[in-house]
């Protein structure tokens, strides 16, 4: 059925033709209107030779576009522009004749709705005048086309080649009758250039075709049979992706059929497309409704990056290779690499497939980010094979690094499959497009105040079936998203009230458990029955209690404050039990399967919420334990560092203050503030100094004995840039009470080190912090226990 889908489908689409073409010309009589130009006057046609001078010196350069520059570039364009608003149409016949002009020329690109044609340029091609091919852009809301109108003249050459997907016409616009005009119009996605004019001159208006009345397109033959063998076509394919996989060869997930014609971001819409693209979009939408299948619009985007070798530059008239994006107006260039050279193309290194930019036939635009595809599911498959690339740099070798060529495909596409595989196909793209599609639909649901059985609540739960199927193993959770992604699907499962979806989700998450989905696991477990969430959270501390001991602890206070355990606090006594014992080293837990996180070290904050939830679970055996371990290691469990602002902060609690076990960690850490601040502190009496150094060179030797002599406050080592840096980084190190700066005068420059009270001043503050600390710890043990005791010295000296 693969090659069913993608060839047949195409197959039939390729005979799916309105009427109408890229392109329409024709020759007709009128009665020539006014023509006026500010700067020159009225203009006689056919046009004279001395008119066609005095245009020429009114007239600029007409440039074309690069990148985001606008050039100018005899090379590439030859010609001569006026701008509309220095020209000037009247006669009483001119807007009849303008307009039934412009219906012959929308019929022949087979566009049947509301056209207007808004006058953008006035062209002077004088003898030797050219435009090297190039596309037009939209330079109005609702252009799709090109008018041209060539006036009467007698010149020759400058004909108008038009090219699309491998079909070219040739066109002579050339004319000296006074009664007749000749016209063309062609798409403006089409490939265009004018050839060199041979003699005199051709003045040329260019009109910008819009749509109006919301951009309708034309309404295209009626094409039943196709219809028909589309719908049957579809359906097949629909039952075959339910019944096969597509790893073993089968049915492809999603089926891509590029359009004829280019389109804007802004253009792309069903109502914008033009003859055989419109023609085919009206059969499809049908033919999808009849199979039970999605259609879409959207973008096809193909990034490649291959490496590269220069091979030259080449340059000749017109640059015949060339593909300007703009003829005006400075535009991006189709290529973009802007410089004219050749490349011999290597090995492909990177190459990305997306789709993305998605429009419903009814114009709105679905909540679908990119979507990955694969080259398989084009319609036909070797579309891409033999295009030229839209954009294309070429990048010198670097380094290491060789010369590279980076170049981009894009492509407006139909975009198909069976709605039954709708969440298959999201959620093989990933949670970068599941997860905020799942959003939308959750918001949505809640806004709607529809029951679980609503269509929105179970395409929401379908697409979590999927995603959690498909959800990445345990070597996606070290990454730095990973707990984002999962709280994403919590709070869209909470939002949505899927119980279903929250335990399928209970059961993979201890595989994949990060650390940071505590507060959201213990909102959305309040849906779910307190011994299930036990069950889950008992798995998740024991394969993660030895490296991230301080994360179980935040899980379980989360748990015990905001889970479902409100009734039934003892379910997380078995957890909890494991957490301790790990602690305490009663117990060696494995780390789960792939696990390589390093053990997190000790904090206050995992003292502070382990006994936080020893309390709201009522464990006062755990607790005991858990105490009489932190303080008989002193070590991982520092009094400054650990336990001083651990006790500060359970303090604070009003819930926590009379606890014992906070009581007995307050009297541990009172005692041994006061023994500090007990200690003498006195600024120093004379210029010695501690001599911590360790190095034992000869330089810090020297250094050292300065700092011991209680008579000298300064000295000056004069030393090159390796001695003097040595010696800093000495200082540094042992934290001497040294000021050291560098004297660039002389050489070698001199490090300059001047003695001062550092150390005292370190002890002072900490005295003061001592003090403080020892206030608060106070004024929270009023009311009991050894906290009330003195507070010892009150001031730093």
């Amino acid at each position: 059925m693969q090659n069913e889908i993608t060839r047949k489908l195409a197959e039939i689409i390729s005979t799916i033709r309105c009427h109408g073409d890229f392109y329409a010309s024709g020759r007709t009589a009128i009665i020539m209107p006014n023509l006026d130009v500010d700067g020159v006057g009225r203009i006689a046609l056919p046009l004279l030779d001395v008119q066609g001078d005095a245009l020429v010196r009114a007239a600029d350069r007409a440039p074309y576009g690069r990148g985001e520059d606008t050039l100018v570039d005899t090379a590439v364009r030859r010609t001569w522009q006026i701008d509309a608003d220095r020209i000037h149409l009247s006669g009483h016949d001119w807007p009849r004749t303008l307009e039934r002009i412009v219906a012959q020329a929308a019929d022949g690109l087979g566009v049947t709705a509301p056209v207007t044609a808004q006058l953008y340029k006035l062209l002077i091609y004088d003898t030797g005048s050219f435009f090297v091919e190039h596309r037009d852009t939209e330079k109005a809301p609702g252009m799709f086309a090109t008018l041209v109108l060539a006036l009467p003249s007698a010149s020759s050459g400058g004909e108008l080649v038009v090219r699309h997907r491998g079909r070219e016409v040739c066109l002579d616009l050339g004319g000296s009758d006074s009664a007749v005009v000749s016209f063309a119009t062609f798409y403006a996605d089409c490939v265009h250039e004018v050839r060199p004019v041979t003699s005199g001159f051709r003045p040329v208006l260019i009109y910008n075709l819009v749509r109006t009345k919301g951009r309708q397109a034309s309404a295209p033959p009626v094409y039943d049979k196709e219809q028909s063998a589309i719908a049957a076509l579809l359906r097949r394919w629909g039952d075959d992706a339910q019944a096969q996989d597509v790893a073993d060869g089968g049915a492809p997930k999603k089926v891509i059929y590029p359009l004829e014609h280019a389109y804007t971001q802004a253009e792309l819409a069903f109502g914008a497309l033009k003859n055989a693209d419109a023609a085919a979009a009206s059969v499809l939408v049908r033919a999808a409704a009849e199979a039970d299948c999605e259609l879409y619009l959207a973008l096809v985007s193909i990034e490649e990056m291959a490496s590269a070798e220069y091979i030259g530059y080449g340059r000749d008239y017109g640059r015949r290779h060339r593909d300007w994006d703009e003829d005006e107006e400075g535009e991006d260039d189709d290529d973009g690499d802007g410089d004219g050279e050749d490349y011999e193309v290597g090995d492909i290194i990177e190459r990305d497939l997306t789709v993305s930019d998605w429009r419903h036939p009814d114009g709105s635009r679905p909540a679908i980010h990119s979507l990955p595809f694969q080259e398989d599911e084009l319609c036909p498959p070797e579309y891409f094979d033999d295009l030229e690339p839209d954009e294309q740099h070429f990048h010198e070798a670097t380094g290491n690094a060789g010369a590279t060529l980076e170049r981009t495909y894009r492509q407006a596409a139909f975009v198909l499959w069976p709605r039954a595989q709708r969440m298959d196909v999201l959620s093989s793209a990933g949670l970068h497009v599941t997860l905020p599609y799942l959003r939308d639909l959750a918001a949505r649901w809640e806004r709607s105040g529809a029951d679980q059985g609503a269509p929105l609540w179970c395409e929401a739960h379908a697409l979590a079936a999927c995603m959690l199927r498909d959800w990445p193993g345990v070597e996606d959770s070290f990454a730095a998203n990973s707990a984002d992604k999962v709280n994403s699907m919590l709070k869209s499962l909470a939002q949505l009230r899927d119980t279903e979806s929250l335990d399928a989700l209970l059961s993979i998450l201890p595989g994949i458990y990060n650390g940071g989905e505590n507060k959201a696991l213990a909102g959305a477990a309040r849906l779910l029955p307190a011994a299930r969430v036990a069950e889950c959270v008992g798995q998740i501390i024991a394969w993660n209690a030895q490296p991230i001991p301080g994360i179980c602890a935040d899980l379980l206070l989360h748990m015990c404050s905001s889970g479902p355990f409100g009734d039934s606090p003892e379910l997380l006594h078995p957890a909890a039990t494991v957490l301790v014992q790990t602690l305490t080293g009663q117990r060696t837990n494995p780390a789960r399967p792939g696990y390589s996180r390093r053990p997190e070290p000790v904090t206050s904050g995992l003292v502070e919420d382990l006994f936080r939830m020893l309390a709201g679970i009522d464990a006062p055996a755990l607790d005991a334990l858990a105490l009489a371990h932190v303080l008989q290691h002193p070590v991982p469990y520092d009094l400054d560092a650990v336990l001083v602002p651990a006790v500060l902060a359970l303090s604070e609690r009003a819930s926590m203050v009379q606890m014992a076990s906070v009581q007995r960690m307050r009297a541990a850490c009172l005692t041994h503030l006061r023994k500090r601040i007990g200690e003498s502190l006195q600024p120093p009496k004379d210029f010695a100094r501690a001599n911590s150094l360790r190095c034992a060179c000869r330089d810090c030797a020297e250094l050292g004995r300065f700092l011991e002599d209680p008579q000298r406050e300064r000295c000056v080592l004069k030393a090159g840039q390796a001695v003097r840096g040595h010696v800093e980084d000495s200082i540094r190190t042992a934290a001497c009470d040294l000021d050291c700066e560098t004297s660039q005068v002389g050489r070698p420059y001199s490090l300059i080190c001047t003695k001062n009270q550092a150390s005292y001043q370190r002890g002072a503050q900490q005295r003061m912090d001592d003090l403080r600390k020892c206030a608060r710890m106070e004024a929270d043990g009023t009311n009991g226990g050894p906290a009330g005791e003195g507070a010892g010295p009150s001031n730093p000296d």
